[in-house]
């Protein structure tokens, strides 16, 4: 019986910068990804840039992005492994996929708020959403929203759906001030 190799962490570390990760998100821009990795990487305190790939003369006829141009980046934010591909004009970024940011305090939240909003889109801005400069949809959300929406007290946790809906940037203390009301 012929014994099948299992590849471990390690051995996709070696053949891939996804670090083993076995689904990476993958972000298509037109013309803005390595802009973009720079800029995502820096407001992490975890951020890295990864490999950079280049287009060639191949496929000209395809891609029509000139050689030497940047065609790929792969980057890290917080453990988690992203590629960023220069693809052309032809799709656009939408709310139906977003990045979930997970907030311990209010600090944080004013932090990832503040930085990825500017130059954003404002009518995108609601309830934690906000979408960033280059169109990509975020929730930056602090931990406690989910335990206090999830409540098994209906009353408590409706408080809180109300207050936040009332939201763009999500803030603590008005959430738990509407948990705690009588």
């Amino acid at each position: 019986m012929k014994k099948t190799k299992i590849a471990t962490a390690s051995d996709n570390q070696k053949k891939s910068n996804a670090g083993g990760q076995k689904i990476t998100a993958n972000l298509w821009f037109d013309n803005q990804a390595e802009e973009a990795t720079k800029f995502y990487t820096s407001i992490f305190n975890n951020g890295k840039i990864g490999r950079i790939s280049h287009y060639g003369k191949e496929g000209f006829e395809i891609h029509q992005r000139p050689e030497g141009s940047v065609m790929t980046v792969e980057f890290q934010i917080e453990g988690q492994y992203f590629v960023a591909l220069n693809g052309g004009p032809y799709f656009k970024f939408n709310e139906a996929v977003s990045f979930i940011i997970n907030c311990n305090s209010q600090e944080e939240v004013n932090h990832y708020w503040e930085t990825l909003s500017e130059s954003g889109d404002e009518k995108a801005q609601m309830c934690g959403w906000l979408k960033d400069k280059y169109g990509v949809s975020w929730q930056v959300v602090p931990v406690v929203l989910t335990e206090l929406i999830s409540d098994p007290d209906l009353a408590k946790s409706g408080r809180v759906m109300t207050a936040m809906l009332q939201m763009k940037k999500i803030d603590i203390k008005t959430l738990k001030q509407a948990y705690e009301q009588k």
